[in-house]
């Protein structure tokens, strides 16, 4: 049973999602299979869908920001919020509570997902356009940029500095290294997110409808398992646990790290899209861009189940969330702001 939702505003929308359904599914992964074999199915890699125009008022506070903002993250060391924005591609620092400008840094390129380093501290901006990665320190503002492979859409830090590029159409994920890349795993098809768990890597491939793990000391692939039916991101929900948006296949599927193999999922009907996990709170939200919705789903149990959704802005392809989940923000690609939401 879908547990209740906060409504003030918000109005129950005709095609909105019907009782959440949890189910476990197990999948071998434990042997590594031949690099060639995609035996998950593939076929062109799932997108959000097209945002209607709200019906409803998005909940919490919303403040212009920039135009098309999507990359979304809260840095823990600064305690700021990046969002990355375009014409010119910045990022623009904000105050998460206020969401006053604290600073902006010019990147080069187009300036889409972010992602942050291990601890915090830089802010991982994958340049599409020129093939980068560019790093941000947010405590001064200073870059460093790394050549990759061919239009990286996803970044993220591992434990050891370690920073892992999904490069969409070089059919890789690159591993940086204090400023060069040390390594390249070329089995992919399409990666799409990337998540670190460790010294564990893994990638969303979204033409292969995979997942798979590598060992990062040893340089080798580990496993791959199937991932739904079009899944574009993913994202640590806690150690040993990665959360994979379904996007086509409308669910939030659940994943163990060693061995890689699905243990979850919970229907989501909505295009989910964007993902940001707490730990701590034991949640991760659900960004439902066909419905303007945000979800915030417990995976602290046996079993995911939905604990509350939220009005967004237009198009909320990027959701960010605070230590504990009692503070969010999602970004409007459509609308160029950001909204701030305190359960």
């Amino acid at each position: 049973m879908t547990p209740p939702r906060p409504v003030g505003r918000r109005l129950v929308l005709g095609a909105g999602v019907v009782g959440a359904v949890s189910a476990i599914v197990a999948c071998s992964g434990d042997e590594p299979p031949d690099p060639a074999d995609h035996h998950a199915g593939g076929g062109p890699g799932a997108e959000p869908a097209v945002a209607p125009t709200p019906s409803v008022e998005p909940a919490g506070r919303v403040v212009p920001v920039g135009y098309s903002p999507e990359g979304i993250v809260l840095d823990p060391a600064s305690g700021l919020l990046a969002v990355g924005v375009r014409r010119p591609d910045r990022l623009v620092l904000l105050d998460p509570t206020t969401l006053a400008v604290r600073r902006t840094v010019d990147v080069p390129g187009t300036v889409r997902h972010l992602g942050l380093t291990a601890g915090g501290g830089t802010v991982l901006v994958a340049n599409e356009a020129a093939d980068e990665l560019v790093e941000v320190d947010t405590a001064t503002g200073l870059t460093r940029t790394t050549p990759v492979g061919h239009v990286p859409h996803d970044a993220t830090g591992a434990e050891g500095g370690d920073i892992l590029v999904g490069d969409e159409f070089s059919g890789s994920m690159s591993v940086v290294r204090d400023g060069r890349v040390v390594h390249t795993f070329d089995d992919l098809r399409q990666p799409g997110g990337v998540v670190a768990d460790g010294r564990t890597a893994l990638a969303v491939d979204v033409a292969d409808w995979s997942l798979t793990s590598y060992d990062l000391d040893r340089m080798t692939r580990v496993a791959r398992v199937p991932a739904g039916a079009g899944p574009t991101h993913g994202i640590l929900a806690r150690p040993g646990l990665v959360a994979v948006a379904d996007t086509r296949g409308d669910a939030l599927l659940l994943f163990s790290v060693d061995p890689l193999r699905q243990v979850g999922s919970l229907a989501l009907a909505g295009s989910p899209y964007g993902l940001a996990a707490d730990a701590e709170g034991g949640l991760v939200w659900v960004t439902l861009t066909a419905l303007n919705e945000v979800v915030g789903v417990d995976v602290s149990g046996s079993a995911p189940r939905e604990v509350v959704r939220y009005p967004t802005v237009q198009q909320p392809n990027t959701v960010a969330v605070a230590p504990g989940s009692r503070t969010l923000w999602v970004a409007s690609r459509t609308d160029g702001t950001v909204q701030r939401v305190t359960r």
